[in-house]
């Protein structure tokens, strides 16, 4: 008999002021990533920046341009759970301008994922599957076709987004 797999759902999202859906008190990744781990029975895991960035979406944006376009590594706070530790990984971010939020390098960086198995997932509005490309060179890992879902969808039609999670993990 072959051993349980374990699953890992990392991720990071952000609440507050929104492009689409105003201010939220959870953010549109980590609806979708609740909902991953119920789904597969797999362990949570935030990665949270060491410094928040701005509650406002015009400040917040700006603060992730700089950061990309300097291609910071924000510090994180440490995580309770050991990465390496896990079989498969669902990985789950917003796309800011067109990419991973910094602290997902940060994360990817700082733990050896490498023939991991990766299922990527990310919130968006209107950039799909943005980051994807760079996530198995950043990481060394076996990246699976991926799933993009709408933020306001996320938000504001629970049962769709849960339909599309659905009918993508497997």
């Amino acid at each position: 008999m072959a051993a349980e797999k374990k699953i890992l759902v990392v991720y990071y999202s952000r609440a507050d002021e929104n492009y689409t859906v105003g201010n939220i008190s959870k953010g549109n990744t980590e609806i979708i990533a609740e909902m991953i781990a119920k789904k597969t029975g797999g362990t949570l895991l935030h990665v949270e920046p060491a410094k928040e960035y701005p509650k406002g979406y015009d400040d917040c944006i700006n603060v992730a341009k700089k950061e990309l376009a300097q291609d910071a590594r924000s510090a994180i706070k440490p995580v309770n759970v050991n990465p390496e530790e896990f079989d498969e990984i669902y990985v789950g971010y917003p796309v800011w301008w067109g990419e991973m939020p910094m602290p997902m390098f940060t994360f990817f960086e700082k733990y050896n994922l490498k023939g991991k198995t990766i299922h990527p997932f990310v919130t968006h509005e209107g950039s799909g599957l943005s980051g994807v490309a760079r996530l198995k060179k950043v990481t060394g890992a076996n990246v699976t076709p991926g799933l993009a879902i709408y933020g306001h969808v996320a938000q504001n039609e629970r049962d769709k987004a849960q339909k599309e999670v659905d009918k993508w993990v497997k």
